[in-house]
């Protein structure tokens, strides 16, 4: 009888720095001439951005699905359509909204693609951001629930080309999503050749799994790298939605403890545990619905209610509106409350509607919706909002 442990797969060299740090970045495009100022970055990680005159693009959850990703960011006009996954928006700024993770076969690579385009675009003069969703905490904590055979596949894969990269394991991360085709193809042509061994072949996908996402690990690093809550100039970006409690918490702090617990920098003896406020509950960053729910379903005191607080967190945050996705809106992305309030999670991934997806543009402090035309995505459908 075959037994696995995580000692059995080794663990490579964690890549998180030994201590956090706040930091201020800015970056351009290095043109001589150029009218537009400097991204930039305050907070670590990244929770104050000033991105004079940009475009701003966000997209919602993703779920694993590269396929619909891929089609999601070429459609907001920051993805090459040849292939070659090359950074298309000049000095644009994309945002992912979280939940990444979960549901789809695809996740790690989604990740790496992610990350190469941040590279590319900061050399324009853009950036890519993400924040963290739920289901990016949840694996984190060890919740595997949600995650499908074939992403049990991937960590393993993953983590064997880790294992086997000779150099940097940052340029590995980055090259991830330009091999993992290859390494998926490999692994359904010798599928049949388990057979009865199936059940250790999963076992390894999980202890793989485990062995990247855990505080400290390969993986929970890259999240780490990442908010729960984000401003971009006037705009606020997280997944689930952010109260005024929250706000009078401190975004910063909270971006810093989940970052923080994601490195493991948490010590165990101490009486602190996961960042609740941020990632458990809900009426947490990464879980809160209030603002996502269907107006139609509500009283007008609750509708008065909702907007009194909504309304209340931006004016704390001196924000104009909020972008969110977590919940998915099955008539399209769509904004309430006077546009104060933006849902663009349209459950694009397979694993949760296969829907056509949607990208949220915002152009001069204007928002509109992209969407895709009778499924073409070659044809372009705008809905403009004021």
């Amino acid at each position: 009888m075959v037994s696995l442990c995580l000692n059995s797969l080794p663990l490579p060299p964690s890549s998180c720095p030994k201590k956090l740090t706040e930091t201020s970045s800015s970056f351009s495009n290095g043109s001589i001439g150029t009218a537009l100022k400097p991204i930039v970055v305050n907070g670590n990680p990244p929770t104050f951005v000033s991105a004079p005159g940009r475009r701003i693009v966000a997209v919602g959850d993703l779920h694993g699905d590269l396929d619909q990703a891929r089609y999601a960011l070429e459609m907001a006009g920051v993805l090459s359509s040849d292939g070659q996954d090359l950074w298309t928006g000049e000095d644009a700024v994309l945002v992912q909204l979280g939940d990444v993770l979960d549901r789809g076969d695809d996740e790690i690579a989604i990740l790496s693609l992610l990350r190469s385009l941040d590279i590319q675009a900061k050399a324009k003069g853009g950036a890519v951001f993400q924040v963290n969703g739920n289901h990016e905490t949840m694996n984190v904590e060890g919740d595997f629930r949600y995650v499908e055979s074939g992403a049990f596949d991937e960590c393993a894969d993953f983590l064997e080309y880790l294992n086997d990269y000779k150099y940097d394991r940052d340029e590995a991360f980055v090259r991830w999503c330009g091999v993992s085709r290859i390494w998926k193809d490999e692994r359904k042509m010798s599928r049949n050749h388990w057979g009865p061994w199936n059940l250790v072949k999963r076992q390894k996908g999980v202890i793989a799994r485990s062995v990247l996402f855990r505080p400290g690990g390969p993986l929970a690093c890259e999240l780490a790298r990442h908010a729960v809550a984000l401003k971009v100039n006037d705009w606020i970006f997280c997944h689930g939605g952010l109260l005024p409690h929250h706000v009078a918490y401190g975004i910063e702090k909270m971006n810093k403890e989940v970052s923080q617990w994601m490195r493991g920098l948490i010590e165990e003896d101490t009486n602190r545990n996961m960042p609740f406020i941020a990632t458990k509950g809900y009426d947490s960053v990464v879980w809160n619905r209030l603002y996502s729910r269907d107006i139609s379903d509500l009283a007008d005191y609750q509708i008065n209610q909702i907007n009194a607080i909504l309304q209340e967190t931006l004016q704390a945050l001196g924000a104009k509106a909020m972008v969110v996705g977590h919940t998915p809106q099955f008539s399209g992305a769509n904004c309430e409350y006077n546009c104060s309030i933006w849902r663009i999670d349209v459950g694009m991934s397979s694993g949760v509607l296969n829907s056509r997806p949607e990208v949220l543009e915002i152009r001069d402090d204007k928002a509109r919706v992209i969407r895709s035309k009778r499924n073409r995505f070659s044809e372009l459908q705008m809905a403009d909002y004021i």
